[in-house]
């Protein structure tokens, strides 16, 4: 299927509400299959929510009781891989026909990882993917991923990979997806900065692939939690995170261009010949590599 319609979502998630979350992303999936989308891309920590701006309580070799509560709600938030919600998400992706990465905190026994799910039309997890390296004070909420989960998913739409955030910083995380064959790749975030588009630029226009990143819109009032005061202010139309959903092709024309300030959906249509032209004159994993300089060794063993 070469010519193909893409959607980034920008929303925010009902944060320490799930079952809302879910209902929302009922809605904007919807929303986007009426706008003809093919491929349809949630934001980083959709379910389960992203915490902007508040620290758990934690100090270096520091932790209360205030904070451990905090964490057992949040915690209580995220779902399982057997979970009922999953497979409610699962058979409302099957309902609407499209694929879907949605942005997923898991919980693993004791621990939460920060996910992503690429789901088909069927209704089925293609890909499964866990954050190798959480950020700053993620990793105080977040255990970390191996590389086990690091595949391209393979669909009639083209290889679709996923890197959450600031894994787009990794360039050896980029490689051995690019390796893969990546032609969608598709990037949940909560980076609402203005670098974050020449970010998503340099991505395209170095593996010769499109870039979709949804970004969280999400205010105060999106928080079911009394207790929740982060350090952006306590008023309900607070802005957390602002948004700045993109679509960039291979050559790093920007396709959909950043929206800020509210709710989105922000699409494209996009024709997978143009990686082909792109790779013309740059293929990092072929003809513009250098293999008997470098080599990329990765382990993608289950570690937990």
């Amino acid at each position: 299927m070469a010519q193909i319609k893409v959607a980034a979502v920008q929303v925010g998630s009902k944060l320490f509400d799930t079952p809302a979350t879910i209902e929302l992303f009922a809605s904007k999936l919807r929303a986007a299959k009426e706008l003809g989308a093919d491929l349809v891309v949630f934001p980083e920590a959709f379910v389960g929510g992203y915490p902007k701006g508040i620290d758990f309580d934690v100090r270096v070799g520091m932790r209360t009781d205030l904070g451990r509560s905090q964490f057992r709600e949040y915690f209580d938030s995220a779902i399982s891989r057997s979970s009922e919600e999953l497979t409610l998400i699962r058979n409302l992706v099957k309902e609407t026909s499209v694929h879907a990465v949605i942005g997923i905190i898991e919980k693993s026994a004791g621990t939460l990882f920060c996910c992503t799910a690429t789901i088909s039309p069927e209704g089925e997890v293609v890909t499964w993917h866990r954050k190798l390296m959480p950020t700053a004070m993620e990793r105080v909420i977040w255990g970390q991923g191996d590389g086990s989960t690091m595949k391209v998913a393979e669909t009639p739409l083209g290889k679709i990979s996923t890197a959450i955030c600031w894994e787009n910083y990794m360039p050896l995380y980029r490689y051995h997806l690019y390796q893969q064959g990546s032609q969608i790749h598709c990037v949940p975030t909560v980076d609402d900065r203005d670098v974050w588009l020449p970010t998503m630029q340099t991505v395209a226009l170095e593996g010769r692939c499109f870039v979709i990143s949804a970004c969280q819109f999400m205010t105060l009032e999106d928080v079911k939690a009394d207790w929740f005061e982060p350090v952006h202010g306590t008023k309900p139309e607070t802005v957390l995170i602002r948004g700045g959903s993109c679509i960039v092709s291979p050559l790093g024309d920007v396709l959909a261009a950043p929206v800020f300030g509210k709710e989105a959906i922000v699409t494209a249509e996009i024709d997978l010949n143009e990686i082909t032209r792109g790779k013309f004159d740059l293929d990092i994993t072929g003809h513009y590599s250098r293999p008997d300089v470098f080599a990329l060794s990765v382990d993608t063993s289950l570690k937990q």
